[in-house]
């Protein structure tokens, strides 16, 4: 028998359309590694840039302006697309991933869809999968579907797989996907990259 809170989820996942996530495996982590990746999800919101020289501060404008050009079809209302670029800007560099990277993994897995459930029951602009929510987080899974709580938590796991596989970016893409390995997702993610990598 299907409870009522799956019921009334059924209808927003239709609505939202498949996602690209895979099955994407929990994988135990030492204490020290939790006790790390939670902190780096805990903080608050992000801060508004601040830069030391004038000639950073422009060339950040003019990628929010193509990016948000760029993003337009997908994403109509100017507030809600710059919030959402703003703080994919913030919380890649916060990571260190680089932003095109993190936007073209966002399309692939999402199509810039905030509500976007995959059949593996990823959530969210970057698929997370909702057992991080126990892991690291507080539990709830819903607050996977928050902006900044999602594209926080994306960063983070996909800065941790970066780091387990050494720096291997196509290893680790593998493993954010559940699809280690094989090539057809990070080869995906590396077109999508590309189309972000915006020169001011």
């Amino acid at each position: 028998m299907i409870g009522r809170r799956a019921l009334l989820a059924l209808p927003l996942a239709a609505a939202c359309g498949a996602a690209r996530a895979g099955a994407q495996v929990e994988e135990p982590l030492a204490d020290a590694v939790r006790t790390a990746l939670a902190a780096a999800v805990a903080d608050g919101a992000p801060p508004k840039p601040s830069f030391a020289r004038i000639e950073d501060r422009l060339a950040y404008l003019r990628w929010l302006g193509a990016a948000s050009e760029k993003l337009k079809r997908r994403k109509s209302e100017n507030r809600t697309r710059l919030e959402f670029l703003e703080t994919v800007w913030y919380e890649s560099r916060r990571a260190g991933l680089e932003t095109s990277l993190v936007l073209g993994l966002i399309q692939v897995e999402s199509g810039f869809r905030k509500y976007a459930i995959s059949r593996a029951g990823a959530r969210g602009y970057m698929q997370v999968m909702p057992f991080w929510a126990r892991l690291i987080g507080d539990g709830d899974a819903s607050r996977l579907f928050h902006m900044q709580t999602n594209l926080r938590f994306g960063c983070v796991i996909l800065r941790h797989y970066l780091d387990a596989e050494r720096g291997d970016l196509f290893m680790a893409l593998g493993r954010y996907n559940g699809s280690r390995g094989r090539p057809e997702y990070p080869g995906m993610v590396f077109g999508a990259r590309r189309s972000w990598d915006l020169k001011a």
